[in-house]
């Protein structure tokens, strides 16, 4: 078997899981804190909004470990789709598929055939323009900025960084991430796409 053969198998989860104690190991024994939110803020920064208001008036420098870390999740994310993807299709599990169809998502056959891993219905480039996707991307994407600057980080940097700190207000945000995810798929999600 080919180093490249090896490679593009599909690998146990515990292997991320053993990456990002690695690389948490490392954070917190030279005094980093990890959050991928926190790119924003440095993309402004290096852009001079120093210069127009407070927030953004840091010494960008010292985050430039943190744009490198995400330029890689995105490379490496990339390299994984294009060239080392599964040729098995994701599994989904026939209730859940049932599930989806009832709320109007007819995906899991795109899924079956591994060309999809989100719902085109909502997703999908040629039902952007649609007034209810509109409206979800946008609001999505505001709730999202505004809970990330009024929680002081994003899950990622709540929920590894903050938690592997044993800081009490990530826990406490991660629950209110839990309790949000929850009810937005459980509750509010279904109502929006059966209108």
């Amino acid at each position: 078997m080919s180093v490249l053969e090896f490679i593009s198998q599909p690998w146990h989860w515990s292997v991320s899981g053993i990456g990002i104690v690695f690389v948490m190991f490392l954070l917190l024994w030279f005094g980093g804190e990890f959050g991928v939110s926190s790119n924003l803020r440095t993309l402004c920064a290096i852009g001079g909004a120093g210069s127009h208001c407070d927030f953004f008036n840091f010494n960008w420098r010292d985050q430039i470990w943190n744009l490198l870390f995400v330029s890689g999740a995105i490379i490496g994310g990339y390299i994984a789709v294009n060239y080392l993807g599964s040729p098995d299709p994701v599994q989904i599990s026939e209730a859940t598929q049932a599930y989806l169809y009832t709320v109007g998502i007819n995906t899991p056959q795109n899924i079956e055939e591994g060309r999809a891993y989100v719902p085109n219905e909502i997703f999908g480039i040629e039902n952007i323009l649609n007034p209810r996707n509109l409206f979800l991307l946008i609001a999505g994407g505001f709730f999202i900025g505004f809970g990330t600057r009024y929680a002081g980080g994003c899950t990622s940097g709540h929920a590894i960084s903050g938690l592997a700190n044993m800081q009490f207000p990530s826990l406490i945000a991660v629950i209110g991430f839990f309790i949000g995810g929850l009810t937005m798929t459980w509750l509010l999600l279904p109502l929006i796409l059966t209108l």
